[in-house]
C-alpha cells in the first residue's frame, strides 16, 4: 500500500477547510485526522464551518472545535443556524454561504461529507463543496447512523490509539445533548475506527476513512 503525505511548504502553512452539516459531524467524521494534521504540521491553518445549529448546540460546537483546535494558532470557527433537516429546502441561502467561504478562504485540503450519505443535509453540503471548490483536494468523511449507509472508502488515515482516545473524549465531553441517543457512545466511535484500521492494515489498529473522488499524483 502506498503511503502519501503533504509535501513540505517552504514559506507558508497548509490551509484546511472543515465543513459539517451539524454540530458534531466534523468531529465524528474526521476528528482524528484533524488531530493528526495538527500534530504533524504545527503551522497549519483551519477554517471550521458548521451549517445547522441552535443556541444550545452552537455552544457545544464552539467548545468542541476549540478543544480540537486548541494547538492551532490561526483558526476561524463559524457556526451557522440553518434549520436541521431542511438544508435542501433552503439551498439558495446555503449556496450563498458557500460563496462567502470561497471568497474568504482558499484551502489546500477540504474535509466534507460523503456524497452518498443518507442524510439530506449531509448530501447537500457534499454537493455544494464540489460545486464551489473546483481545484482543491476534497476528502469526504463518513458518519455512522441508523440508515446504514457506510460504504467502501478508498482513502485511509492511520491513527495512533492515543489520538483515537483523545478524539472520542472530546466528542463525548463536548456534546452532552446527544448522550441520550443510543448510538452516541465510545463503543460506536471506536468500532468504526477499528474496522477502518483493519481495512487499511493500520500499524496501531485504527484509522479514519474517506472517499477521494479526484486526486492528482
Amino acid at each position: 500500500m502506498l503511503n502519501l503525505k503533504l509535501a513540505e511548504k517552504q514559506n507558508s502553512a497548509y490551509k484546511v477547510l472543515c465543513l459539517g452539516g451539524h454540530s458534531d459531524d466534523i468531529e465524528i467524521g474526521c476528528g482524528g485526522t484533524i488531530l493528526k494534521l495538527i500534530a504533524n504540521y504545527p503551522n497549519i491553518i483551519f477554517q471550521w464551518v458548521v451549517f445547522s445549529s441552535n443556541p444550545a448546540r452552537e455552544k457545544e460546537a464552539i467548545s468542541s472545535a476549540n478543544n480540537f483546535l486548541s494547538n492551532v494558532a490561526e483558526k476561524q470557527i463559524v457556526i451557522k443556524s440553518f434549520r436541521d433537516g431542511f438544508l435542501p429546502f433552503i439551498a439558495i441561502e446555503v449556496k450563498e454561504a458557500f460563496e462567502q467561504i470561497k471568497q474568504a478562504f482558499n484551502p489546500d485540503l477540504i474535509l466534507t461529507h460523503y456524497r452518498s450519505d443518507a442524510h439530506q443535509d449531509h448530501r447537500l453540503i457534499s454537493e455544494l463543496t464540489w460545486n464551489t471548490f473546483r481545484n482543491h483536494l476534497i476528502l469526504e468523511y463518513e458518519i455512522p447512523k441508523y440508515d446504514g449507509d457506510l460504504g467502501n472508502p478508498n482513502f485511509y488515515v492511520p491513527l495512533e490509539s492515543s489520538i483515537c482516545q483523545q478524539k472520542i473524549k472530546y466528542i463525548i465531553d463536548s456534546f452532552p445533548s446527544q448522550k441520550d441517543k443510543q448510538w452516541f457512545t465510545e463503543e460506536t466511535f471506536l468500532s468504526i475506527l477499528r474496522i477502518r484500521g483493519i481495512e487499511s492494515n493500520a500499524p496501531d489498529k485504527y484509522a479514519e476513512a474517506f472517499y477521494a473522488r479526484k486526486m492528482v499524483f
